[in-house]
């Protein structure tokens, strides 16, 4: 005879019984790897200086990024493998250790070792949490957990930069890096008791490993390439897309740029999404300050309405019961954010008033949310059981390189209009992002 739950006899919300601790440990986490990304934006004109390392400004946002692959691939079958407690406490000991070499770092190359060893630790984590979602909560409350890691977001991009600097200018830029850790580790504490299921699974498949190194030095060197600064960088590039085309797929599941049904098209889909929405928000502040004369103050206004829509868009996917089908909303997320975006073009032309391309990226913002999240978790449903942390890795590692390559790519095609019309180049490339925004509708359709 087969076992019947009573759902009654399971907490109702997040927030209550059993997973109360643990959902305060994941929103802790999530909230302080915003705080500090948005951080370190706020203070690295001050270290570039401090440390004479203007040159490799890029680099310290470049380098978390390539090493956060080699740390997607390894971690997601060691999840599924020994459950995801171990990887937790590696990432949080090595994030934290990343935190305080940048921090201590007496030269710009020491730094940027620390921010590499940052983003292996964040890599290790961000899919550590996600199996840590599909092992805490029944499946009915994953969309509100999810909604969880979103909100974290949102305070951070309403605060963080006005601590970042408020600690910056009282102690120091250092302080940014150093002050964080023991936050870190009470975080830890909190996440660290959630449920950790081992299959006994999850060998890493021969050569994921070389690949990925592979693939995080070209995403690497695409970043850097496409700042157009580097002797050869047409070269450089050509070479770095080229690995990453090549080996890129075969870390990924089987047809996930070809938009093969099921998983694939999922994580083939969360990626075009998650690059369109990058690639226009590289140049929102750009077209409001150049365009309309607004301050960057101002213009951050536009980016913190669009995280705050984004949080909004999260919750309604995960409570609003008209939008329980998960596919449609998938697909009314990708609608709504391609065409906010390509409202927020419009703010290239000054007879628009101004709140039209504003309202335009808060629409972009909440079909990014109602997207995103659903598409997390469309993943664990769809993953074979035992396997949630490989499925959550190859979707963390497809964003990361999509938008990677758009960004870039975005870069390149801006090089070519700064000098004469930077306006005329950045409307452009938001354009090009809604139009991805909109490609992203044909991996959607096969989600079934």
């Amino acid at each position: 005879m087969g076992v019947v739950t009573d759902l009654r006899s399971e907490p109702a919300s997040l927030w209550t019984g059993p997973h109360l601790r643990t959902t305060v440990g994941v929103f802790a986490l999530a909230f302080l790897f915003a705080f500090e990304y948005l951080a370190v934006a706020t203070v690295m004109p001050d270290v570039a200086e401090a440390l004479d390392g203007l040159p490799l400004y890029a680099v310290a946002f470049s380098a978390p990024m390539a090493t956060s692959v080699v740390a997607f691939t390894v971690v997601g079958p060691w999840c599924d493998r020994r459950g995801p407690r171990p990887a937790v406490d590696a990432g949080v000991v090595v994030f934290g250790a990343g935190l305080l070499v940048a921090g201590l770092a007496p030269t710009m190359p020491v730094f940027l070792v620390g921010r590499a060893i940052q983003g292996f630790g964040m890599g290790l984590l961000g899919v550590a949490v996600y199996v840590v979602v599909a092992q805490a909560y029944p499946e009915r409350l994953r969309a509100r957990a999810f909604t969880v890691l979103t909100g974290a977001w949102v305070l951070p991009a309403l605060i963080g930069p006005a601590i970042a600097a408020s600690v910056a200018a009282a102690l120091g830029w250092r302080w940014v890096f150093l002050g964080v850790p023991v936050l870190v580790v009470a975080a830890w504490w909190l996440v660290h008791d959630a449920p950790s299921h081992a299959s006994g699974e999850g060998a890493r498949r021969r050569g994921d490993l070389g690949r990925a190194v592979v693939v995080a030095a070209a995403v690497l060197v695409v970043s850097l390439a496409g700042q157009r600064d580097l002797p050869g960088w047409p070269v450089l590039l050509a070479v770095a897309c080229a690995a990453v085309l090549v080996a890129g797929p075969r870390l990924l599941p089987p047809g996930t740029w070809t938009g093969r049904r099921g998983l694939p098209s999922v994580i083939g889909t969360r990626g075009l999404i998650g690059a369109a929405f990058a690639g226009a928000e590289a140049y929102v502040p750009l077209l409001l300050t150049l365009q309309r004369g607004l301050s960057l103050t101002e213009a951050g206004w536009a980016l913190t309405a669009g995280a705050t829509t984004w949080f909004g868009g999260s919750w309604v996917a995960a409570n609003w019961s008209a939008l329980s089908d998960e596919v449609r909303r998938v697909r009314i997320g990708a609608v709504a954010l391609a065409a906010g975006i390509a409202v927020f073009a419009t703010a290239a032309t000054s007879s628009v008033p101004l709140v039209v391309p504003m309202l335009g990226w808060a629409l972009a913002g909440a079909g990014i949310g109602m997207a995103f999240s659903t598409l997390s978790v469309l993943t664990l449903s769809a993953a074979s059981p035992g396997e949630e942390g490989r499925a959550s890795s190859a979707l963390q590692l497809n964003d990361a390189v999509v938008q990677a390559l758009v960004l870039a790519a975005g870069s390149v095609v801006f090089a070519g209009f700064a000098a004469s019309s930077p306006v005329a180049g950045a409307t452009v490339l938001v354009l090009a992002a809604a139009s991805i925004g909109a490609l992203a509708l044909l991996p959607a359709s096969r989600l079934r």
